[in-house]
């Protein structure tokens, strides 16, 4: 009987202590689904445009040059009525009917244009009603990020925003009883715990135990990470409402891939399948976004069109099923095409070479997190349109140099930097042979021997003294030695391999004339010119050799399109630049708790863990 009493006693003690154990877990739950989901923001990118095309009277611009930038942008060349992001060619006009977008200077709203070209200029622009307009700006063409770890890529979005429908149709097809639940539906917890027993784990989980996982957990399928979801869905519940809870589903949940970029959340989504603003979705659209939540490889509509229809017609049925949707609306969706825009795969950026630039450039003013996380908005230089002729121009270059592949593989390399003389700006940069190149950039990085290059330095320097040196001072392109303690002669040669004697300043420079050239820059004095080479903006030092002023010194193109930028630009040095603007986009955060209730409620679990420990020895040991 004293024994029975004994176990008895032991068994109360564990249930006890199984209990407090349990209480202690779901504490510590607590805490942080508060701290995390109350103070996390969402890690957003810093989206980075190319410069925004501004149309005017008498813009020298080809019709079709514009008609591939509206492409690009996923225009659609049909007319649509009720929506923007459309437009439609009639002989020598474009009817552009442009999207609402966010400038640096304020928000721009849709509006409808008419523009009229002759000979490759615009000839007139007009509103919708008929009013001339004297400038009209389409949004910028998204030339990539800079982002968080995974790449992960989002637009964030109310839920006031998202259509009704699309609430709808992803609460019939993956959490019907959303509304009523507390955090779990016990049937599909039941099922699931059934399967876990065969062998064959399968769903079960709610939006909010979806959200859980998404947030908080590792995607691993054990029944210890399945009680973990469902003590945290319910406590998540316990302490947010229904709309905040969708509202974060929908803005965090994975829909698809776009190479090396994750798309997250519904606002992105809606841009990349159907280049639109997740508002104006149809009810076939949003089913299909819906019907990518099971699975976005499998159902991406671009990849397998096939499974995409079929299962986006099954999240319509269980949508009408529901009561959510009239007969009607629900024959026209399921007759509807996917709908699905053509737009290429841009990955991480189709001009990394030159995003990488941008980068740079950013790293001066932003601390990488922030760069990473805080959705900055980076307005960039780039001309697409110069950007196309550049790459076109190197790869023809390359095939005219290496026609037999002399240079073996992967072949003859090259880099391109465009700028613009009057503002500094850099309007296309290519990095190497293959544009898309996301590696080691040339344009940027390689340094190679300029050669004569830097020859315009040395006259520069020569013409800064007028009384010794005009256009028409006669110099000598006679043989030439350069003699240096410690070192062997230095003779150098012109490229036709013969010396032309007094020649006139100009004809040496115009010629490229190495001897006349040696001469010179040695007479002037060789740091005068590497002093000069400093003021046209190369920042790099440079040896002060004889042999320098041939150019015997390593730049990269950058640098040299640097050099040469303040010689374009009339001896005015502005500082090569990929950058317009930049501005940091606000968001939405959610209140954190303050920092000393965090550490209390965390000593104050230690304390309980501590005493539940001592509490077990003291059972064990008595055993």
């Amino acid at each position: 009987m004293a024994r029975r009493g004994r176990i008895l006693r032991y068994f109360s003690y564990a249930l006890l202590l199984a209990v407090a154990a349990l209480a202690v877990f779901a504490l510590e739950l607590d805490l942080r689904v508060r701290n995390e989901f109350e103070g996390r923001r969402f890690a957003l990118p810093a989206r980075i445009y190319a410069r925004p095309l501004e149309l005017h009277a008498g813009l020298r611009i080809p019709q079709a040059d514009v008609e591939d930038e509206l492409r690009d942008l996923g225009y659609r060349d049909v007319q649509r009525d009720d929506q923007a992001g459309w437009f439609q060619r009639k002989g020598g006009e474009l009817e552009i009917a442009v999207r609402p977008f966010i400038f640096w200077d304020g928000a721009q709203p849709a509006r409808r244009l008419r523009v009229a070209f002759n000979e490759g200029r615009v000839a007139s622009l007009v509103d919708g009603d008929g009013k001339e307009l004297p400038l009209a700006r389409l949004e910028p063409l998204p030339i990539g990020g800079i982002y968080p770890a995974g790449n992960e890529d989002r637009v964030l979005v109310r839920l006031g925003d998202v259509p009704k429908h699309l609430v709808d149709a992803l609460i019939a097809t993956e959490d019907r009883k959303f509304f009523s639940h507390m955090g779990f539906d016990p049937r599909a917890l039941a099922r699931a715990a059934a399967s876990v027993f065969s062998g064959r784990m399968q769903g079960g989980s709610t939006i909010t135990q979806q959200l859980v996982k998404n947030f908080f957990l590792t995607p691993e399928r054990t029944l210890s990470r399945k009680f973990t979801e469902l003590v945290m869905a319910i406590l998540l519940e316990a302490h947010y409402g229904k709309e905040e809870i969708l509202e974060t589903y929908l803005n965090e949940i994975y829909l698809g891939q776009d190479r090396d970029r994750a798309i997250h959340g519904v606002g992105l989504a809606s841009q990349f399948y159907f280049g639109k603003e997740v508002k104006h979705l149809t009810l076939a659209e949003s089913a299909l976004l819906v019907a990518m939540v099971k699975g976005p490889a499998v159902y991406d509509p671009r990849r397998h069109p096939g499974r995409a229809f079929e299962r986006r017609n099954l999240v319509l049925r269980e949508t009408k099923d529901q009561g959510l949707v009239t007969m009607e609306q629900y024959a026209a969706a399921r007759a509807a095409d996917l709908g699905v825009s053509p737009r290429p795969v841009m990955g991480t950026s189709p001009y990394p070479s030159f995003v990488q630039l941008v980068h740079r450039q950013l790293r001066r003013d932003y601390d990488e997190k922030d760069l990473r996380s805080e959705g900055l908005r980076i307005f960039s230089t780039l001309d697409p349109r110069a950007q196309a002729v550049a790459e076109r121009a190197l790869a023809k270059r390359i095939a005219q140099y290496d026609k037999e592949r002399r240079f073996g593989q992967p072949g003859l390399e090259g880099a391109v930097v465009i700028t613009d003389p009057t503002s500094g700006e850099v309007q296309a940069l290519v990095g190497g042979r293959d544009a898309r190149y996301r590696g080691y950039n040339r344009a940027i990085d390689a340094v190679r021997p300029v050669g004569s290059l830097l020859k315009p330095a040395v006259y520069l320097t020569a013409l800064a003294e007028p009384s010794r040196y005009t256009l028409i001072t006669p110099i000598d392109d006679g043989p030439f030695v350069w003699k240096s303690r410690g070192a062997p002669d230095w003779e150098p040669k012109n490229y036709d391999r013969q010396f032309h004697g007094m020649v006139p300043l100009r004809v040496a420079l115009a010629n490229s004339y190495n001897a006349a050239t040696a001469r010179l820059g040695t007479d002037i004095g060789v740091d005068k010119v590497l002093a000069t080479v400093k003021k046209l903006g190369v920042e790099r030092e440079l040896r002060p050799f004889a042999s320098t002023l041939l150019g015997a010194a390593e730049m990269s193109p950058l640098e040299v399109a640097q050099m040469y930028q303040t010689i374009a630009a009339g001896g005015f040095r502005t500082p090569l630049r990929a950058i317009r603007r930049s501005w940091r986009f606000h968001r939405r955060k959610r209140p954190t708790s303050p920092t000393w209730r965090r550490v209390r409620a965390h000593y104050v679990i230690k304390q309980l863990r501590c005493k539940l420990f001592g509490a077990l020895e003291v059972v064990v040991s008595e055993d």
